[in-house]
């Protein structure tokens, strides 16, 4: 039997929460979305063919919160691998027409199930998709993007006074995967000899109703979900989670928020039984938060701020380069130089940077809750918690655009997968440029600024 420990970090006071609001609202709401009929499935590069079946529904799940002086702000989360900006864009335009949440308001939050579908332009050069399979898969983005839409408007259109409170736990699956061989890790665990950095902490954030039940239950942790790797569509961990706690707290919404875990695995894996375990691993130290470590907000202001920032790439290649990968004998080089090719006849040029989002959301006096695109690597969280303060400073990856991995210059310099050859699948020219890491800590830090003048 696979045994892992998953503690809870008790706050200071441990008094029981009264069941009045603080200042507060929230409202939840959640919708399935899995597909039908079953299209092809996202996150790994070896399938060959569509979904079988499902091992149970995907969610998108929306939390919205609503401050003292009625600033208000949506974070929706979906059991999906990826979204970019063709389904980010006209999601958020759409939530911002109906509800009057400004951008910075608004988050769309995946949880990296490699078991969900391909959705829109996220890593779509990945499969040889068939006209049929290419529509399908178009059909489906559509109804999802009107999906998150709407279940976002109606969480806001259900918000309702609520104590939000907030609390950490620990839980220790997650594994430096570039460091720790996947064969090794239950001998090494065995020997105290695993390596690497990894963030094994769960931050969750709660709604009280006025019956002093939890209306929505948020949890984060930083490890892929990529325990499965069957042609069924499945949550992995995350799913289980969220099943777990929705069974624990009859009424409540569950959601699930990816951390900075593209560098980390659940290991061992490869079977639903371990799957089941590891969320209902999450879902114990979510639960003991929830009932023995939550403390309310102090303050009932919200803060938001966003911005898109250049991110620089290391090399744009020549058309002539694109048309020689054409032949590559690596059918990924080859997929990802006629995406570019076609780019650059549409476009005339290709970029040397990337639209990359940034988002900081500032909750009463206590919380600093940073949101990042892409598939960011931990030592982004534990420099954000280093330099800000670990009890203050939630880092949620995987929102908004999951455009590529965003390495820290240790890993970009390290390359492998998560530094360099990840960018192959993401049909992006090249490599990051060095300045990566510098760049996005200054405007996390630019941001953090104008939300604590």
């Amino acid at each position: 039997m696979i045994r892992h420990i998953c503690l809870t970090l008790l706050s200071t006071s441990l008094i029981a929460l009264p069941a009045q609001a603080n200042g507060w609202k929230a409202g939840v709401a959640k919708t399935i979305i899995t597909p039908a009929p079953n299209g092809w499935m996202s996150g790994y590069a070896a399938r060959k063919g569509p979904a079988t079946g499902k091992a149970h529904d995907l969610w998108a799940k929306a939390f919205a919160l609503q401050d003292v002086n009625g600033k208000k702000s949506v974070i929706v989360t979906l059991d999906v691998c990826g979204i970019t900006r063709d389904v980010e864009l006209p999601v958020v335009a759409e939530i911002e027409k109906k509800t009057g949440i400004p951008r910075a308001g608004i988050a769309l939050s995946v949880s990296h199930t490699h078991c969900g579908p391909v959705v829109g332009d996220n890593l779509i050069s990945m499969y040889p998709l068939t006209a049929t399979e290419l529509a399908k898969t178009k059909a489906y983005t559509d109804v999802l993007k009107t999906k998150l839409a709407s279940v976002a408007i109606e969480a806001v259109a259900g918000l309702q006074p609520a104590q939000i409170s907030w609390g950490m736990g620990k839980c220790n699956f997650a594994v430096n995967r570039r460091e720790n061989p996947a064969d090794q890790v239950p001998a090494l665990r065995q020997k105290l000899s695993l390596k690497g950095p990894v963030d094994h902490d769960v931050p969750v954030l709660v709604a009280k109703g006025a019956d002093g039940n939890p209306l929505g239950i948020l949890t984060q942790y930083a490890c892929h979900c990529t325990t499965l790797d069957y042609d069924k569509y499945s949550g992995d961990y995350a799913g289980y989670t969220q099943i777990e706690l929705e069974k624990e707290f009859p009424g409540a919404v569950a959601l699930f928020a990816a951390g900075c875990g593209a560098d980390a695995n659940p290991l061992p894996r490869r079977n639903e039984e371990m799957a089941i375990q590891y969320g209902k691993e999450l879902a114990t130290a979510t639960v003991n938060v929830v009932k023995h470590g939550l403390q309310p907000l102090s303050g009932d202001r919200l803060g938001v701020a966003f911005e898109e920032i250049p991110l620089k790439l290391s090399k744009i290649p020549t058309k002539a380069e694109l048309e020689k990968e054409l032949a590559d004998k690596n059918i990924y080089i080859a997929a990802r130089a006629k995406v570019l090719l076609k780019k650059l006849a549409d476009d005339g040029s290709l970029s040397p940077t990337y639209p990359y989002p940034v988002q900081v959301w500032k909750l009463g006096t206590d919380l600093d809750w940073i949101l990042l695109g892409g598939e960011v690597v931990v030592d982004y969280s534990l420099r954000l918690k280093r330099s800000n303060g670990a009890n203050r400073t939630w880092v949620t990856a995987y929102t908004n655009d999951v455009c590529a991995y965003i390495p820290s210059l240790r890993v970009l310099k390290e390359g492998g997968y998560e530094g360099a050859t990840s960018m192959i699948y993401y049909a992006l020219p090249s490599p990051w440029a060095e300045s990566i890491e510098e760049e996005i800590i200054a405007s996390i830090a630019k941001l953090l600024k104008s939300l604590n003048p």
